[in-house]
């Protein structure tokens, strides 16, 4: 009897733990947009290069829940900060296409150069550590002053 309550309890804590429980929340669109003006601030406050190195952490600030802040050009969508694919680094990435057809970074640039110079982009891109790409939608900034955008997204 006693081995039976104890599957229960264990099956129980199992289905709470990847269920509704604590496990899995994602991100919210409130916090990308709060999380790429907190990166856009720290480029102003300390400089583009020391930003870089804190959104490139994996176990940084800029990485929470499921996602995290990059950093690109604002008119080449050339790659200045990526915490999960630093293999990015450095490519410009303005003609890439997501499995759509869809020329996600070259809308990036059009956001970022936009008189309101933020917005939201949806393009299907792969989740950290999975290669299969997924449903994303990521609030780009352009960093006042600067010609740097920073990005972050939530999966749908």
């Amino acid at each position: 009897m006693k081995k039976r309550a104890y599957t229960i309890l264990a099956l129980c804590l199992c289905l709470f733990l990847t269920g509704n429980g604590m496990a899995g929340e994602g991100a919210t669109k409130d916090e990308c947009v709060a999380k790429v003006k907190e990166a856009a601030s720290l480029v102003n406050e300390l400089g583009a290069e020391t930003a870089y190195t804190k959104i490139n952490d994996p176990k940084g600030p800029f990485v929470w829940k499921d996602t995290y802040v990059f950093a690109l050009t604002a008119d080449t969508a050339s790659i200045t900060a990526h915490p999960f694919k630093p293999g990015l680094i450095g490519k410009n990435l303005i003609g890439i296409k997501d499995v759509n057809g869809k020329m996600f970074f070259a809308e990036f640039v059009q956001v970022a150069q936009s008189d309101k110079g933020a917005g939201w982009v949806s393009y299907m891109w792969p989740k950290p550590g999975v290669k299969k790409p997924s449903p994303k939608i990521s609030y780009i900034y352009k960093v006042p002053g600067k010609n740097i955008a920073m990005g972050a997204g939530i999966y749908e």
